[in-house]
């Protein structure tokens, strides 16, 4: 029996796929580390569960995967999807001597000024950026670049945090709002103006075994920016449209770069409006925003699994072969407070419920998510990628959010 822990801070629905996935291979003895409790019926995944009261903490996730291994011997694997996790798992791998990326491995990624200092030393394409610990480095900055440019933390994710600077006052105002220090510097990017996209891999001993390519509408960070726009994530069925195969190559070069074996990555990419590609950012876990699921419609096959069968087995049971083109509508709407109602849904469901392949629906009196991904979603899925297209425009021009 192969003794596998799964560490997340909190066991949320999406994180608990991974989980599942994880538990139902052959042979594998599913252990926990959780700052909160797994429902009853996520608990039975596990054969044993470790409580820590801080669920990012390398010293509580090294003790507790400890705990484990006294209680069932030698660990196989130590897993976990969070972005804000891996350099802690690495760390935890290492003190354990448990295969799998390390922590310098994890930081490559997950630190993106350090990640961008090595693509541009592998020669990738990225933006130009810099690490700031006062207001006149941003300035100095911002004279080489120019307006707009984008601040943030070095270690952010998912647009948190993260600010379209315009001029000096807004940057002024950002670098306070990070507490920007020599021990706490922030980190300011050229502003890349074009298409944004996404690129997913699977990497298993060092090659790239699986790559999928999808597209933003709009982006993330104009999303954030404005909140009565309903975020739409569309995998085209094609995967050799304008930057593609550029992409693929800049995907594969990237992660042999940052020095990823085995493990899933989340790339997102510019096509620049001149057509010249440049690298955002790339983290090495599954991507949210359900591309994994979008993924596993995309090519009729479970990508959970898939994860799960590279990371605990160092295994690919492709090709999988892209059937469908499919889409994701993110539910969102503007203004404060609970959601009040949710209206078109029976005109949406009349006109393309037929595509539809999985939905949530945001639920009156349930507090505004903060979250590019909204309240709720639907994927519509359809061999012809302009069919995908056009269910998408309907569901967001129909279905509307309304708070009170």
């Amino acid at each position: 029996m192969r003794n596998v822990v799964f560490a997340a801070p909190f066991p949320l629905p999406t994180t608990m796929r991974f989980a599942l996935a994880a538990a139902r291979l052959p042979g594998v003895r599913l252990l926990g580390l959780f700052a909160e409790a797994p429902s009853t019926d996520d608990a039975r995944l596990f054969a044993d569960v470790v409580r820590l009261k801080d669920g990012l903490d390398t010293r509580q996730l090294i003790d507790g995967a400890r705990l484990l291994e006294r209680r069932h011997g030698k660990l196989h694997r130590v897993l976990g999807i969070l972005e804000t996790l891996q350099v802690q798992l690495g760390a935890v791998r290492q003190a354990l001597g448990v295969p799998g990326p390390g922590p310098e491995t994890a930081a490559r990624f997950r630190d993106k000024s350090r990640m961008k200092d090595e693509l541009r030393r592998h020669g990738l394409p990225c933006a130009r950026h810099r690490l700031c610990s006062s207001a006149a480095d941003a300035h100095a900055f911002a004279a080489e670049v120019g307006f707009p440019l984008v601040v943030k933390p070095p270690a952010g994710m998912g647009c948190k945090a993260t600010w379209r600077i315009g001029d000096a006052r807004e940057l002024d105002a950002a670098m306070r709002a990070l507490h920007a220090s020599p021990s706490r510097p922030a980190l300011a990017e050229e502003f890349l103006r074009g298409e944004e996209h996404s690129f997913e891999t699977i990497t298993v001993g060092g090659e790239v075994r699986f790559a999928s390519v999808s597209n933003y509408h709009p982006s993330p960070l104009e999303v954030m920016e404005q909140d009565w726009i309903q975020w739409v994530v569309i995998l085209p069925r094609e995967q050799d449209g304008p930057g593609h195969v550029e992409a693929h190559a800049l995907a594969v070069r990237t992660v042999q770069a940052l020095g990823l074996e085995t493990g899933f990555t989340h790339m997102e990419w510019f096509r620049r409006d001149d057509g010249r590609l440049a690298i955002g950012e790339i983290a090495a876990r599954p991507p949210g925003a359900n591309l994994v699921t979008a993924n596993g419609y995309a090519h009729n096959a479970d990508m959970h699994r898939a994860w799960a069968r590279a990371v605990v087995d160092d295994a690919f049971d492709g090709p999988f072969e892209r059937r469908y083109a499919v889409g994701i509508a993110f539910l969102r709407g503007a203004g404060k407070g609970r959601i009040a109602r949710v209206t078109g849904v029976a005109q949406a469901n009349e006109s393309v419920g037929h595509l539809v392949v999985e939905s949530r629906l945001p639920r009156p009196g349930e507090p505004r998510s903060s979250s590019y991904e909204g309240n709720g979603y639907v994927i519509v899925r359809h061999p012809e990628t302009r069919v995908v297209e056009a269910a998408m425009k309907t569901v967001i021009e129909t279905i509307r959010v309304e708070h009170g």
